[in-house]
């Protein structure tokens, strides 16, 4: 029997888009031993010397000028991808992407971005005929990520959902879903081998997510947290930003036994799992994942545009709250240090909670596509 061929297309603005991408991966040859899958970030397959560059840019620009991105995501906010943009993308960025399509002949493709998403729906308007599957990776629904070409959208929530249709997307085209994680989020391994494994005490733990970027570099609300380092542990997981962590590493007060600086890691699952507090920048990817964990968190220095919506959505869903002072930070440790086991029992109360949702519903409604003979043998 001829394996079906998955294709999942990301960009790589943000280390959150291909790890859904990946998460998707790992679940649906899970769940099926018939289907083969495959990752790209399309502009850095097709385009290895400029899609870096261009990714600096992006970055350089969202620690620099934040409200530049906010603006600009505002301003798009109800606006598809217009056709002369998508065309432009194709012809000086993505000119090869339907050799791509042919060579590989995927049964379906899924994107967990709105770039590839775009110009795969242009490509449909062009002839291609393959279904598209596009996965909304935040808790907001920007315009960017909708193209009437998109046979199914994969959403985070009811309200998501509402957006989509609010726009013209029609009820059938759209499944709640939850955003996709690896399975390990989903898994509760023993605390006490993770604990040995990263030489950890058994105590208040939190862990400070830097993003895959590894953007820190708030001094405030660092320096509130190491005042507790004697009564709590702190894990700060900072990327791939090489620099700051040996910056860290040669500061004195970094040097406490109960802090720990970590580099780039594949073990986030386990790092949450012995965690009681995550706190982060509001990635949908990043979120989802403490939220399958079931951690409180607190949230630092959104990004204007879908990290505030993020921000704003889980807050008001009660599984984290915004750092707006210093003293919630210190509210937080004051908690962790004298209701400890309200804040487990708490967490146990939520596990149970999204115990009904099923952990592979985006990998699984993929796999019904197939079949439903919505795609061809």
């Amino acid at each position: 029997m001829t394996k079906k061929r998955v294709l999942l297309l990301s960009e790589g603005f943000g280390a959150g888009h291909t790890q859904a991408a990946y998460a998707l991966s790992s679940s649906l040859r899970k769940l099926s031993p018939d289907i083969q899958t495959k990752v790209l970030e399309l502009g850095s397959f097709l385009n290895p010397r400029v899609a870096p560059l261009i990714i600096t840019a992006y970055k350089k620009t969202i620690i620099s000028q934040p409200r530049l991105i906010g603006m600009m995501y505002r301003h798009q906010y109800k606006k598809s991808l217009n056709k002369f943009t998508t065309l432009a993308l194709h012809r000086i960025f993505y000119t090869h992407t339907k050799n791509i399509v042919n060579q590989l002949r995927p049964d379906i493709i899924v994107c967990t971005h709105p770039i590839p998403s775009a110009v795969i729906s242009r490509l449909k308007r062009l002839g291609i005929n393959v279904p598209l599957c596009t996965v909304i990776t935040d808790y907001d629904a920007h315009g960017t990520w909708i193209s009437p070409e998109v046979d199914q959208f994969l959403v985070s929530t009811p309200e998501v959902k509402y957006k989509l249709m609010s726009r013209g997307v029609p009820l059938l085209n759209i499944q709640v879903t939850g955003i996709p994680v690896h399975p390990n989020f989903w898994e509760h391994p023993s605390k006490e081998h993770i604990r040995e494994e990263f030489k950890l005490l058994d105590m208040p733990t939190v862990l400070v997510m830097a993003g895959g970027w590894g953007i820190i570099s708030d001094d405030i609300i660092n320096n509130t947290l190491i005042r507790w380092a004697d009564d709590i542990q702190i894990i700060f997981c900072l990327g791939n930003n090489d620099k700051i962590r040996s910056q860290m590493e040669n500061i004195q007060q970094y040097k406490h036994p109960n802090i720990h600086l970590l580099g780039f890691t594949r073990e986030v699952d386990k790092l949450m799992e012995i965690s009681d507090m995550l706190i982060t920048k509001p990635g949908g990817m990043t979120c989802s994942e403490g939220l399958a964990k079931g951690i409180p968190m607190l949230f630092h220095h959104p990004l204007p545009g879908q990290e505030e919506e993020n921000s704003q959505y889980l807050t008001a869903q009660g599984f984290g709250e915004p750092i707006t002072s210093p003293e919630i930070i210190i509210k937080w440790m004051n908690k962790l240090i004298h209701e400890y086991d309200q804040i487990k029992s708490r967490r146990n109360e939520h596990l149970e909670q999204i115990a009904k949702y099923h952990p592979m519903q985006s990998a699984q409604s993929i796999i019904d596509m197939l079949e439903l003979n919505k795609v061809p043998s």
